[in-house]
């Protein structure tokens, strides 16, 4: 999953271009609460689950799915391994109504009704639904239906959808979002094996992080599709979209699916995909999960991407024209091995997922593009980095790679430290071991651990026991504790370096001294490094009037490239350029990536013309955002 701004970081964010109808939330989500004390030492604190008694090791869904009702209604069917004979299941709710429970036995062909009890409500975890367990039930069977307020399910009016043709819906599992739509273990150290029946109206196509087996003609003008997953996933990784959705094939392994008006766009920027498949092989072993996939979402869609196994879902903000932004892509591609293949334990461990992801995002792009390229994007990082580690400068604990998460929503692990700063311990020891020795070792970890979630602990053993090679001529060996458990960068942190990117600050400097400069050839990711240079102090020449001066020469507020719209939108919120105002608004309510959104809404209270424009689009876009964003943004911009 890609990263987010520090400071407005456990947020989970969608927009659209006309606001639906509002739906107060079951259990308001907070940013940091008390959590419950963890009655066993290990279990993971975030799950009410008890896997050391009972453990799910499967699950089969049957679900229909109702527009109209904006709910999905069925049952969800565990497949159990019971150490504790007299131990009860537990699983995690959140907005979950149960209808009724039902076990199986091996000697009764069918299924017999139990006792079940729904616990008081947290904020954050939900309800634990503690299921009766007679001697030798080896499944058991929840009938339910989900709520209109799901944090895990986002359903989309016509008008939110890039072809406004038709409805749809996708879900969104990360951190913990799994239990409302699912009733699960919703730890990432419990892995299932998952199969599916999907029933949804036509003309709309259901798609899920499984293969699809089969499809028939159901009751209702319904479409039944099935689906399986043989490779065991954790919860947060169960994914499903419901939509007007085609597909074109890439190459032997790879496709992209899009609403049919989006597909040709998609095809194009993604036309590199099988060769990104095969750049990774090569440098971190086989692919595992057979196909790979890419699902445009529209524009709601508040992350960059999500890597659901087989199908990574994405934001169309991604699709620039010419491949500029496609280091998405590989980030999420990486995710088949760091995060899918080996897997966090718990979410205090989530760098081992995120440092390893961005690490080998950056091999792949050097792989397909060049070492340019790949130095562009990790400058772009540590200097993203650095800022969000300045902004968390009276809290050291945030700089920590392992995470202490008690007492927190597992969101406030999602900042550029387990990114950023993970990728720059793992580059530090590539640098102090070198490639011949290193990429054996990353191959070993991902090898070894296949299918398994791992802590950060026993990270450190296997590198102790594994990475054994001689230093590179002039290195000294990193020191663990201060890159782990630290906060921070250590003094001997990789500084990447980008001609491209020097060259583009320098023309920063010299156009905010008003001297002309030529960048007719500069990328956009050189623009952006521009704008992040540009020096807008209270100098001779005030900073609006020098945003005037670049938008007339390069039209940065008219560009359709959004991550580069974003950098130029903050600046212009920050520093009052007035002429941007109608593109603000339009990008706001248009566009639902928080990684773009929230900053700019930060940005725009700098100034109090601005903070009142922030108050105006958020009156009017605030339905369509994200419960969670809502209650977030609630907070910066004051409840209407």
């Amino acid at each position: 999953m890609p990263r987010l701004l520090v400071a407005l970081a456990a947020l989970t964010v969608t927009a659209c271009s006309a606001p639906a109808p509002a739906t107060p939330l079951v259990t308001p989500p907070a940013a940091v609460v008390q959590l419950p004390a963890v009655p066993v030492p290990g279990r993971d604190p975030h799950s009410f689950a008890r896997p050391d008694e009972v453990r799910v090791d499967a699950v089969e869904l049957d679900l229909t799915v109702d527009f109209e009702a904006h709910v999905l209604r069925g049952s969800a069917t565990l497949a159990l391994t019971r150490a504790a004979a007299d131990a009860p299941l537990v699983l995690d709710t959140r907005d979950l109504a149960i209808e009724r429970v039902e076990v199986h036995l091996p000697d009764r062909t069918d299924w017999v009704a139990t006792t079940h009890a729904l616990a008081g409500s947290h904020p954050i975890l939900g309800q634990a639904l503690t299921v009766d367990l007679p001697a030798g039930a080896d499944r058991v069977r929840v009938h339910y239906r989900t709520s209109p307020a799901s944090t895990g399910l986002q359903w989309l009016a016509p008008e939110q959808t890039s072809d406004r043709a038709g409805e749809f819906l996708y879900s969104q599992s990360q951190a913990i979002h799994a239990r409302s739509w699912v009733p699960c273990q919703d730890s990432p150290g419990i892995r299932v094996t998952v199969a599916a029946r999907i029933s949804a109206p036509a003309p709309y196509r259901a798609v899920m992080a499984a293969e699809e087996l089969s499809n028939e003609t159901g009751p209702n003008g319904h479409v039944v599709r099935t689906f399986k997953l043989d490779q065991p996933i954790p919860a947060y990784l169960l994914a499903l979209a419901v939509g007007r959705l085609e597909s074109v094939q890439l190459g032997p392994r790879t496709a992209v699916w899009a609403e049919p008006g989006v597909l040709p766009r998609a095809r194009s920027e993604f036309a590199d995909l099988e060769a990104m498949l095969t750049a990774a092989e090569a440098a971190v072993g086989p692919y595992r999960w057979g196909r790979y996939e890419v699902l445009v979402l529209p524009a709601a869609f508040p992350f960059g991407g999500m890597e659901n196994p087989r199908v990574t879902f994405v934001t169309p903000t991604i699709l620039a024209g010419d491949r500029s932004l496609v280091s998405l892509i590989a980030h999420e591609l990486a995710h088949a091995w760091s995060g899918n293949l080996v897997t966090n334990a718990t979410w205090r461990d989530f760098w081992l997922n995120e440092g390893f992801t961005v690490y080998i995002e950056r091999r792949i792009l050097e792989a397909l593009y060049g070492r340019e390229r790949a130095e562009v994007e990790a400058v772009l990082g540590r200097e993203h980095l650095e800022l969000e580690l300045a902004d968390m400068s009276d809290r050291p604990g945030d700089q920590i790679l392992h995470l202490d998460l008690s007492g927190r929503d597992p969101d406030d692990a999602v900042t550029d430290v387990a990114y950023e700063k993970g990728a720059l311990f793992l580059r530090r020891l590539e640098q102090a071991y070198g490639r011949d020795a290193f990429d054996p070792f990353v191959r070993a970890w991902f090898d070894r651990h296949a299918f398994t979630g791992q802590t950060t602990e026993a990270f450190r053993a296997f590198l102790s026991a594994e990475l054994d090679a001689p230093l590179l001529p002039g290195q000294t060996a990193p020191d663990l504790d201060r890159w782990i458990e630290a906060p921070g960068l250590p003094d001997d942190a990789p500084r990447p370096q980008a001609e491209s990117l020097t060259v583009a600050a320098d023309a920063a400097r010299s156009f905010a001294a008003g001297r002309k400069i030529d960048a007719r050839a500069f990328s956009p990711l050189q623009w952006i490094h521009f704008l992040r240079a540009l020096p807008l102090t209270d100098g001779p020449r005030p900073a609006a009037a020098i945003l005037a001066e670049l938008d007339a020469a390069y039209r940065f507020t008219a560009t359709g490239n959004a991550e580069l719209l974003s950098e130029w939108l903050i600046l212009a919120a920050r520093h009052g350029y007035r002429p941007a105002d109608a593109r603000i608004r339009e990008f706001l309510t248009g566009v639902g990536r928080r990684k773009y959104v929230l900053p700019i809404y930060d940005a725009l209270l700098a100034t109090p013309e601005g903070a009142a424009l922030a108050r105006e689009i958020f009156a009017v876009a605030r339905p369509g955002y994200h419960a969670i964003t809502r209650g977030s943004l609630d907070a910066l911009l004051g409840a209407p």
